[in-house]
This record gives C-alpha cells, structure tokens and sequence, in this order.
C-alpha cells in the first residue's frame, strides 16, 4: 500500500495538520501535489516560505502586513480614524471590508474567549485594543460572531472600556436578507424583534 510509504506518510501528516483542511479532501490534495511539476511544487513552496519571510502581524491592529511597508488598514490617509471595527479574524475582516461599506479602521483579535478550549482574554489582543482608545477614537463597533463565545468575548470587552468615553455598537442581528422567517430559529427571529428599528 502506497500509504506505508515513509515520504508519503510524512506528506499526509503535514497535510492534516492544515486546519481547514477536511479530511475527506486529504488524499485529493495529495494526489494534487503529487500528480503537478517538479516545477509548479518549487513555486508553491517558494510562495509559502517568501510570506513567512515578508509577511507580519500590524503592532496596532493586528491583521497581517508585509513587514518593509506601512499597514495597509492603519496608515491609509483616506480611512476614517475615528472609528475601529473589532473582529476575531482576519477572515472576518475580509468579509466586511468586500462589503465597501465601512473606511474605519480594524482591530483583530485573534480568536474568541473559550474557557473549554483553554483560551482566555490574555490569549487574544484585547489589551493592545484596549490601549488603542484614547480621545481620537470616537466609536467602536463590536463586529465579533454571534456564538456564545463571540458575545462573551465582546460583553468581556465593552465591560472594560465602560469608563471610557468611546461609543459601542456591534452589528445589526436578526433576519438574513432573502429569507423566509419560517425559516428561522426561534433565536434569531428574537434577536431581530427586540432589535428592530424604525421603518
């Protein structure tokens, strides 16, 4: 069996360790490095090491930046610096700034508080976020997921900055555009009724 194979047994370890990566894709993958070019693998690999190289955290908001240039998010003259937007991942980040609704600045976290997981706020970047609010900073908008743990970890947050003079906001909820309320649980058609605003 191929699998016994000590330089393909390495190559599916590395491969599970990818946390997106769902097993069943896992020999997919595989087959996928292995079937293209010597050429197209050097390239892949080159890619992955040049951005370890180029690539760092922003001390200030904390998403990623090449390390020879000024971040993208917190030196942009054109955005709006009165105002932060926080959320647990650069993913989420993404996903607001494809919207091209929003020009403030962006706070990434790194995660959500998870006792269970053994992960508390000392874990994620709350104190560099907490430090960043000072006089300039008119709003902050709390845009972490509405899991039990996004939640905690923005109540965890607003609590303390309650003596600060900074207004807190955090994202409409109830009603995905589109649907149907038959459809809905009964948590989210709660939400978007104690939510709603006028019309």
């Amino acid at each position: 069996m191929i699998e016994q194979s000590p330089a393909f047994k390495q190559l599916l370890k590395n491969l599970h360790q990818v946390p997106y990566l769902a097993s069943k894709n896992l020999y997919r993958v595989t087959a996928y490095f292995l079937s293209i070019d010597t050429e197209k693998a050097q390239q892949f690999c080159n890619a992955i090491m040049q951005a370890k190289n180029s690539i760092t955290q922003c001390t200030i908001c904390c998403t990623w930046k090449e390390k020879e240039r000024p971040c993208f998010f917190c030196k942009a003259p054109k955005r709006n610096q009165h105002i932060i937007c926080v959320v647990e991942t650069w993913h989420e980040m993404m996903a607001i700034e494809k919207t091209g609704g929003y020009d403030g600045l962006y706070h990434v976290l790194g995660g959500a508080i998870c006792p269970l997981d053994g992960i508390g706020p000392e874990d994620l970047t709350i104190n560099q976020l907490i430090n960043r609010i000072d006089e300039n900073v008119q709003e902050l908008i709390l845009a972490t997921n509405q899991t039990p743990e996004g939640e905690a970890t923005a109540a965890f947050i607003a609590h303390h900055l309650k003596d600060k003079t900074v207004k807190i906001s955090c994202l409409a909820r109830g009603i995905p555009v589109g649907s149907s309320l038959e459809f809905m649980d009964r948590v989210t058609v709660y939400k978007a009724l104690s939510e709603r605003r006028p019309f």
